[in-house]
Protein backbone atom coordinates (compact mmCIF):
# COMPACT_ATOMS: atom_id res chain seq x y z
CA UNK A 1 0.00 0.00 0.00
CA UNK A 2 1.41 3.30 -0.84
CA UNK A 3 0.49 6.86 -1.24
CA UNK A 4 0.80 10.01 -3.76
CA UNK A 5 3.29 12.36 -1.98
CA UNK A 6 4.20 15.81 -3.46
CA UNK A 7 7.96 16.43 -4.94
CA UNK A 8 9.26 19.22 -6.98
CA UNK A 9 9.33 19.49 -11.18
CA UNK A 10 12.41 18.94 -13.09
CA UNK A 11 12.67 22.56 -12.96
CA UNK A 12 11.38 23.65 -9.89
CA UNK A 13 8.67 25.73 -10.71
CA UNK A 14 6.32 23.66 -9.13
CA UNK A 15 5.20 20.54 -7.08
CA UNK A 16 3.83 17.01 -8.65
CA UNK A 17 2.60 14.06 -7.04
CA UNK A 18 4.45 10.94 -7.70
CA UNK A 19 4.92 7.65 -5.48
CA UNK A 20 8.22 6.86 -3.47
CA UNK A 21 8.47 2.97 -3.26
CA UNK A 22 10.21 1.71 -0.34
CA UNK A 23 10.42 5.29 1.70
CA UNK A 24 6.53 4.66 1.91
CA UNK A 25 6.89 1.57 3.35
CA UNK A 26 8.29 2.85 6.81
CA UNK A 27 6.58 3.41 10.04
CA UNK A 28 6.25 6.26 12.08
CA UNK A 29 7.37 7.22 15.44
CA UNK A 30 8.53 9.64 17.27
CA UNK A 31 11.18 12.41 16.17
CA UNK A 32 11.48 15.07 13.60
CA UNK A 33 10.95 15.33 9.83
CA UNK A 34 14.42 14.36 8.23
CA UNK A 35 13.25 13.81 4.32
CA UNK A 36 13.92 16.42 2.21
CA UNK A 37 13.94 16.74 -1.40
CA UNK A 38 17.39 17.25 -3.21
CA UNK A 39 17.25 19.48 -6.59
CA UNK A 40 20.44 18.95 -7.75
CA UNK A 41 20.67 15.24 -7.58
CA UNK A 42 17.03 14.97 -8.59
CA UNK A 43 15.73 12.51 -5.92
CA UNK A 44 14.59 11.65 -2.21
CA UNK A 45 16.60 11.68 0.78
CA UNK A 46 16.11 10.73 4.25
CA UNK A 47 18.21 11.21 6.92
CA UNK A 48 17.76 8.39 9.76
CA UNK A 49 16.32 9.32 12.99
CA UNK A 50 19.29 6.71 14.31
CA UNK A 51 21.20 4.30 14.12
CA UNK A 52 19.55 0.89 12.69
CA UNK A 53 21.08 -2.83 12.69
CA UNK A 54 21.22 -4.52 9.66
CA UNK A 55 17.69 -6.73 9.21
CA UNK A 56 16.21 -4.20 11.80
CA UNK A 57 12.64 -2.01 11.00
CA UNK A 58 13.32 1.47 9.59
CA UNK A 59 10.75 4.37 10.89
CA UNK A 60 10.43 7.79 10.21
CA UNK A 61 8.27 10.71 11.48
CA UNK A 62 5.28 11.15 9.82
CA UNK A 63 4.95 14.64 11.25
CA UNK A 64 2.80 16.93 14.35
CA UNK A 65 0.08 14.53 13.58
CA UNK A 66 -2.71 13.73 16.25
CA UNK A 67 -4.10 10.54 16.98
CA UNK A 68 -7.68 11.27 14.71
CA UNK A 69 -5.85 12.02 12.27
CA UNK A 70 -3.29 8.64 12.50
CA UNK A 71 -6.64 6.99 12.32
CA UNK A 72 -8.84 9.02 9.68
CA UNK A 73 -5.33 9.54 7.36
CA UNK A 74 -3.07 6.37 7.79
CA UNK A 75 -5.37 3.95 9.63
CA UNK A 76 -3.35 3.19 12.62
CA UNK A 77 -3.33 4.24 16.48
CA UNK A 78 -0.08 5.69 17.40
CA UNK A 79 0.75 5.09 21.89
CA UNK A 80 2.12 7.64 23.28
CA UNK A 81 2.14 10.38 20.61
CA UNK A 82 3.96 13.47 22.29
CA UNK A 83 1.53 15.18 19.46
CA UNK A 84 -1.78 14.10 20.47
CA UNK A 85 -4.50 17.04 20.94
CA UNK A 86 -7.91 17.81 21.00
CA UNK A 87 -9.92 20.22 18.97
CA UNK A 88 -11.90 22.54 21.14
CA UNK A 89 -13.62 25.87 19.23
CA UNK A 90 -13.75 29.42 21.04
CA UNK A 91 -15.11 32.54 19.93
CA UNK A 92 -15.64 35.96 21.71
CA UNK A 93 -19.96 36.69 21.45
CA UNK A 94 -20.80 39.39 19.25
CA UNK A 95 -23.25 40.51 21.61
CA UNK A 96 -20.78 40.84 24.29
CA UNK A 97 -20.70 43.91 25.44
CA UNK A 98 -16.65 44.48 24.80
CA UNK A 99 -16.82 42.62 21.90
CA UNK A 100 -15.44 45.28 19.54
CA UNK A 101 -12.32 46.18 21.79
CA UNK A 102 -11.96 42.45 22.03
CA UNK A 103 -11.88 42.27 18.56
CA UNK A 104 -9.26 44.68 17.89
CA UNK A 105 -6.94 43.60 20.25
CA UNK A 106 -6.97 40.03 19.14
CA UNK A 107 -6.68 41.46 15.26
CA UNK A 108 -3.42 43.37 16.35
CA UNK A 109 -2.21 39.89 17.61
CA UNK A 110 -3.51 37.97 14.50
CA UNK A 111 -5.85 36.44 15.95
CA UNK A 112 -9.37 35.83 15.07
CA UNK A 113 -12.23 36.20 17.09
CA UNK A 114 -13.59 32.85 16.60
CA UNK A 115 -11.29 29.45 15.74
CA UNK A 116 -10.68 26.63 16.25
CA UNK A 117 -7.89 25.75 19.14
CA UNK A 118 -6.05 22.60 20.92
CA UNK A 119 -5.75 21.20 23.83
CA UNK A 120 -2.02 19.14 24.08
CA UNK A 121 -1.27 15.95 25.57
CA UNK A 122 2.10 17.37 26.63
CA UNK A 123 1.96 20.14 29.61
CA UNK A 124 0.95 22.83 30.03
CA UNK A 125 -2.37 21.58 27.71
CA UNK A 126 -2.77 24.92 25.81
CA UNK A 127 -0.20 26.81 22.94
CA UNK A 128 0.90 30.30 23.09
CA UNK A 129 -2.11 31.46 21.04
CA UNK A 130 -4.72 30.02 22.87
CA UNK A 131 -3.33 31.43 26.21
CA UNK A 132 -3.13 34.96 24.33
CA UNK A 133 -6.72 34.39 23.32
CA UNK A 134 -8.28 33.70 26.67
CA UNK A 135 -6.38 36.51 28.00
CA UNK A 136 -8.20 38.80 25.51
CA UNK A 137 -11.49 36.71 25.99
CA UNK A 138 -11.16 37.29 29.74
CA UNK A 139 -9.99 40.76 30.23
CA UNK A 140 -12.02 43.54 31.57
CA UNK A 141 -12.74 47.19 29.97
CA UNK A 142 -9.78 49.13 31.49
CA UNK A 143 -7.74 46.09 30.37
CA UNK A 144 -8.64 46.19 27.21
CA UNK A 145 -8.39 50.44 26.80
CA UNK A 146 -4.60 49.51 28.32
CA UNK A 147 -3.90 46.92 25.70
CA UNK A 148 -5.14 49.43 22.86
CA UNK A 149 -4.31 53.38 24.19
CA UNK A 150 -1.97 52.88 27.40
CA UNK A 151 1.94 53.29 27.38
CA UNK A 152 4.02 49.94 25.99
CA UNK A 153 0.58 48.96 24.16
CA UNK A 154 2.94 47.42 21.30
CA UNK A 155 4.85 45.24 23.98
CA UNK A 156 1.86 44.12 26.32
CA UNK A 157 0.30 43.07 22.54
CA UNK A 158 3.73 41.40 22.12
CA UNK A 159 3.43 39.21 25.18
CA UNK A 160 -0.42 38.18 25.27
CA UNK A 161 1.45 34.73 24.78
CA UNK A 162 3.90 34.59 27.35
CA UNK A 163 3.02 32.47 30.62
CA UNK A 164 5.91 34.60 32.09
CA UNK A 165 3.70 38.21 31.66
CA UNK A 166 0.26 37.72 32.88
CA UNK A 167 -2.48 40.71 32.14
CA UNK A 168 -3.37 40.51 35.59
CA UNK A 169 -3.68 38.05 38.55
CA UNK A 170 -7.60 38.56 38.07
CA UNK A 171 -7.21 37.73 34.47
CA UNK A 172 -5.19 34.45 35.20
CA UNK A 173 -7.72 33.15 37.49
CA UNK A 174 -10.60 33.86 35.03
CA UNK A 175 -8.83 32.23 31.82
CA UNK A 176 -8.18 29.40 33.79
CA UNK A 177 -11.32 28.70 35.39
CA UNK A 178 -12.80 28.97 32.31
CA UNK A 179 -11.29 26.45 30.11
CA UNK A 180 -11.48 23.88 33.49
CA UNK A 181 -15.27 24.38 32.96
CA UNK A 182 -14.36 24.04 29.49
CA UNK A 183 -12.93 21.09 29.53
CA UNK A 184 -15.47 19.58 32.08
CA UNK A 185 -18.54 20.21 29.93
CA UNK A 186 -16.64 18.44 26.76
CA UNK A 187 -15.70 15.34 29.15
CA UNK A 188 -19.74 15.01 29.84
CA UNK A 189 -20.65 14.74 26.09
CA UNK A 190 -18.87 11.67 25.92
CA UNK A 191 -21.81 8.32 26.66
CA UNK A 192 -18.83 6.24 28.39
CA UNK A 193 -16.37 7.61 31.26
CA UNK A 194 -11.86 6.81 30.73
CA UNK A 195 -12.54 3.82 33.13
CA UNK A 196 -15.16 2.08 30.85
CA UNK A 197 -13.35 2.47 28.19
CA UNK A 198 -10.32 0.77 29.72
CA UNK A 199 -12.37 -1.93 30.97
CA UNK A 200 -13.76 -2.44 27.77
CA UNK A 201 -10.23 -2.62 26.20
CA UNK A 202 -8.82 -5.32 28.57
CA UNK A 203 -12.18 -7.37 28.76
CA UNK A 204 -13.51 -7.81 25.52
CA UNK A 205 -11.92 -9.16 22.11
CA UNK A 206 -12.57 -6.36 19.83
CA UNK A 207 -11.73 -6.24 16.24
CA UNK A 208 -9.13 -3.65 15.04
CA UNK A 209 -11.01 -0.94 14.16
CA UNK A 210 -13.12 -1.08 16.90
CA UNK A 211 -10.04 -1.34 19.20
CA UNK A 212 -8.44 1.33 17.39
CA UNK A 213 -11.92 3.69 17.82
CA UNK A 214 -11.84 2.94 21.79
CA UNK A 215 -8.91 4.12 22.19
CA UNK A 216 -8.96 7.14 20.42
CA UNK A 217 -12.42 7.92 22.38
CA UNK A 218 -9.95 7.36 25.67
CA UNK A 219 -7.25 9.51 24.54
CA UNK A 220 -9.35 12.21 24.27
CA UNK A 221 -11.12 12.11 27.25
CA UNK A 222 -7.34 11.63 28.82
CA UNK A 223 -6.03 14.83 27.71
CA UNK A 224 -9.83 16.49 28.29
CA UNK A 225 -9.40 14.97 32.35
CA UNK A 226 -4.92 16.76 32.17
CA UNK A 227 -6.60 19.99 31.31
CA UNK A 228 -9.14 20.21 33.80
CA UNK A 229 -6.52 19.18 36.33
CA UNK A 230 -3.66 21.70 34.84
CA UNK A 231 -6.37 24.53 34.46
CA UNK A 232 -7.55 23.29 38.47
CA UNK A 233 -3.66 23.15 39.55
CA UNK A 234 -3.32 27.24 37.67
CA UNK A 235 -6.60 28.73 38.87
CA UNK A 236 -5.23 28.06 42.29
CA UNK A 237 -1.86 29.51 42.18
CA UNK A 238 -3.02 32.66 40.79
CA UNK A 239 -5.74 33.00 43.11
CA UNK A 240 -2.83 32.80 45.77
CA UNK A 241 -0.89 35.06 44.09
CA UNK A 242 -3.69 37.52 43.75
CA UNK A 243 -4.56 36.87 47.61
CA UNK A 244 -1.07 37.61 48.71
CA UNK A 245 -1.18 40.77 46.57
CA UNK A 246 2.68 39.66 44.71
CA UNK A 247 3.94 42.13 42.38
CA UNK A 248 2.71 41.16 38.42
CA UNK A 249 6.34 40.41 36.38
CA UNK A 250 6.81 43.72 34.17
CA UNK A 251 7.84 43.18 30.78
CA UNK A 252 11.86 45.17 30.16
CA UNK A 253 12.74 45.97 26.52
CA UNK A 254 15.63 44.30 26.62
CA UNK A 255 14.10 41.18 26.86
CA UNK A 256 13.74 39.17 23.52
CA UNK A 257 10.04 39.40 24.03
CA UNK A 258 9.07 36.17 22.89
CA UNK A 259 5.52 34.97 22.61
CA UNK A 260 6.58 31.23 24.36
CA UNK A 261 3.84 30.40 26.86
CA UNK A 262 5.66 26.67 27.60
CA UNK A 263 2.95 25.11 25.39
CA UNK A 264 2.85 22.52 22.65
CA UNK A 265 4.06 25.13 19.66
CA UNK A 266 5.55 27.64 22.27
CA UNK A 267 8.45 27.79 20.48
CA UNK A 268 6.59 29.67 17.39
CA UNK A 269 5.72 32.93 17.68
CA UNK A 270 2.03 34.17 17.31
CA UNK A 271 1.10 35.49 13.89
CA UNK A 272 1.95 39.56 15.03
CA UNK A 273 1.76 42.30 12.15
CA UNK A 274 4.78 43.54 11.88
CA UNK A 275 5.83 46.17 14.79
CA UNK A 276 6.68 49.05 11.97
CA UNK A 277 3.43 48.58 10.18
CA UNK A 278 1.79 48.55 14.05
CA UNK A 279 3.75 51.60 14.97
CA UNK A 280 2.95 53.64 12.20
CA UNK A 281 -0.76 52.76 11.58
CA UNK A 282 -2.07 51.75 15.06
CA UNK A 283 -0.72 54.59 17.20
CA UNK A 284 -3.01 57.62 16.69
CA UNK A 285 -5.89 55.00 17.23
CA UNK A 286 -8.38 55.90 19.59
CA UNK A 287 -11.77 54.49 21.47
CA UNK A 288 -14.24 55.91 19.25
CA UNK A 289 -12.15 54.85 15.81
CA UNK A 290 -12.06 51.07 17.31
CA UNK A 291 -16.07 51.34 18.09
CA UNK A 292 -16.76 53.17 14.22
CA UNK A 293 -14.54 50.21 12.49
CA UNK A 294 -16.83 47.74 14.31
CA UNK A 295 -19.81 49.75 13.64
CA UNK A 296 -18.80 49.35 9.98
CA UNK A 297 -18.02 45.46 9.98
CA UNK A 298 -21.51 45.19 10.86
CA UNK A 299 -22.86 44.67 7.60
CA UNK A 300 -20.44 42.07 7.21
CA UNK A 301 -17.65 43.59 5.33
CA UNK A 302 -13.93 44.10 6.67
CA UNK A 303 -12.29 46.77 6.13
CA UNK A 304 -8.54 46.07 5.44
CA UNK A 305 -5.78 45.19 7.38
CA UNK A 306 -6.28 46.97 10.08
CA UNK A 307 -10.07 46.54 10.86
CA UNK A 308 -12.21 44.30 13.17
CA UNK A 309 -14.43 41.59 12.10
CA UNK A 310 -18.25 42.13 12.20
CA UNK A 311 -18.39 43.74 15.69
CA UNK A 312 -21.23 45.94 17.82
CA UNK A 313 -20.75 49.51 19.63
CA UNK A 314 -19.96 49.32 22.69
CA UNK A 315 -22.67 50.28 25.44
CA UNK A 316 -22.52 54.37 25.85
CA UNK A 317 -20.77 55.34 22.73
CA UNK A 318 -22.12 57.25 20.17
CA UNK A 319 -20.97 57.73 16.85
CA UNK A 320 -20.54 61.65 15.72
CA UNK A 321 -21.50 61.98 12.03
CA UNK A 322 -17.28 62.43 11.04
CA UNK A 323 -17.07 58.85 12.40
CA UNK A 324 -19.81 57.53 10.50
CA UNK A 325 -18.84 59.02 7.29
CA UNK A 326 -15.22 57.22 8.25
CA UNK A 327 -16.96 54.36 8.95
CA UNK A 328 -18.84 54.28 5.61
CA UNK A 329 -15.83 54.69 3.73
CA UNK A 330 -14.04 51.63 5.27
CA UNK A 331 -16.67 49.49 4.71
CA UNK A 332 -15.54 50.51 0.84
CA UNK A 333 -12.54 49.07 0.81
CA UNK A 334 -11.88 45.45 -0.17
CA UNK A 335 -11.73 42.96 2.67
CA UNK A 336 -8.52 40.37 3.07
CA UNK A 337 -8.70 36.71 3.89
CA UNK A 338 -5.27 34.44 4.32
CA UNK A 339 -5.64 30.67 3.74
CA UNK A 340 -3.99 28.17 6.15
CA UNK A 341 -1.31 25.71 4.71
CA UNK A 342 -2.04 22.19 5.34
CA UNK A 343 0.94 20.00 6.97
CA UNK A 344 2.56 18.19 4.35
CA UNK A 345 4.99 15.28 5.04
Amino acid sequence: MTRQNQIPTEDGSRVTLALIPLWDMCNHTNGLITTGYNLEDDRCECVALQDFRAGEQIYIFYGTRSNAEFVIHSGFFFDNNSHDRVKIKLGVSKSDRLYAMKAEVLARAGIPTSSVFALHFTEPPISAQLLAFLRVFCMTEEELKDHLLGDNAIDKIFTLGNSEYPVSWDNEVKLWTFLEDRASLLLKTYKTTSEEDKSFLKNHDLSVRARMAIKLRLGEKEILEKAVTSAAANREHYRKQMEEGAPLPKYEESNPGLLEGGGADSRLPLVLRSLEEEAGVQEALTLSEVVSRAKAAENGLISGQNSIPNGTRLEKESLDPEERKRATEDAKEPSESTEGVGEQL
